[in-house]
């Protein structure tokens, strides 16, 4: 769902702290006053067309709740994760090529970029504002935030889809959660749940103790479904899920188990439900084993005691040529 973002580069883009701030600045009150209705207006647009879309799927209850306006924030990848949260006034957006100023300490800088950019963007990153970053990227991220020290940074799962860029965002409304899936943890989540919020979206901000086993069931979503239905040959999710339910409730339940053996968490009870409702809420969304690494080498490492079904359709898949990288 996050687009490509090359490395940033190391050629500093501002000049000076007071430069980057006066990006920001405005001329006069009524000036402000008018920037404040136009985000109220376009805030009060998406929620409206968010809820009469969630409605026509049978989901009610949706109204935001009441949030701040969102304060200042940096956001890095002008893909369509990125294009979608600069749409608010009040925000930075780096490109490629673009640096990360060293003012604004103290704000959110939301990385809406591939995982494989993450390394050089911690790198280029000064260090005053390592704490800042925000991770939104799909997959297992634990040890490498272990490795980076940044394991206390906020992270966020998303669980909403942008079918391609400056089209409106698919959130993750389903009839089994009503109040939406994405969930924020971290010093930064507030901030970009009132983000979100003013783009009509949803997100949860949670502790580290509900934001675990949350971030294991996304991954178990994206890591069985889109294995079961490039294995299938189905050329979306949602087909994967109607025509082999029995094959991706295995391997659900089956990587649940695993996950609990291996970490120690226990699930709320009706992963499945939930998984299959927000399935159903993103149905045309393609089937790839991608970014493997980040997805379903977690699950392969476990062994083929723990993970037979998961592990034989990986092979299965690599069989039949459907993908390019080796099985450790």
């Amino acid at each position: 769902l996050l687009s490509t973002f090359g490395n940033i580069g190391t050629t500093r883009a501002w000049t000076s702290s007071k430069t980057t701030s006066s990006l920001f600045t405005k001329a006069d009150s009524s000036s402000s006053s008018l920037v404040e209705l136009g985000m109220a207006s376009r805030s009060a647009q998406k929620i409206a067309s968010r809820s009469t879309w969630a409605q026509s799927r049978g989901v009610t209850d949706v109204d935001s709740e009441s949030a701040a306006e969102p304060g200042f924030c940096t956001i890095i990848g002008g893909g369509r994760i990125g294009s979608l949260l600069h749409q608010g006034e009040n925000s930075l957006l780096l490109k490629r090529g673009d640096s990360i100023p060293d003012d604004n300490e103290g704000t959110p800088i939301f990385i809406a970029t591939r995982n494989d950019s993450l390394d050089g963007i911690i790198a280029d990153c000064p260090k005053g504002r390592l704490k800042d970053l925000v991770f939104l990227q799909n997959g297992y991220l634990d040890s490498y935030l272990e490795e980076k020290g940044l394991s206390d940074n906020t992270q966020c799962l998303l669980y909403l889809s942008v079918p391609a860029l400056g089209v409106e965002a698919v959130d993750g409304i389903t009839t089994v959660n009503p109040e939406g899936l994405t969930a924020a943890t971290g010093v930064h989540a507030q901030a970009l749940a009132d983000l979100l919020a003013s783009l009509g979206l949803k997100c949860n901000v949670v502790g580290m103790e509900d934001y675990k086993p949350a971030m294991f069931e996304k991954l178990i979503w994206i890591s069985t479904y889109m294995l079961v239905g490039k294995a299938k040959e189905c050329t979306s999710v949602g087909q994967a899920g109607a025509d082999h339910g029995e094959l991706v409730e295995t391997v659900v339940n089956e990587l649940l188990a695993a996950v609990s053996a291996k970490e120690g968490i226990t699930f709320p009870e009706g992963a499945m439900s939930r998984l299959a409702a927000y399935t159903d809420v993103v149905a045309d969304f393609p089937c790839g084993v991608k970014e493997f690494e980040w997805r379903n080498e977690y699950f392969y490492k476990l062994g083929d005691d723990a993970c037979p079904t998961h592990n034989g359709l990986l092979k299965e898949c690599k069989e039949k040529g459907f993908i390019d990288f080796e099985l450790p």
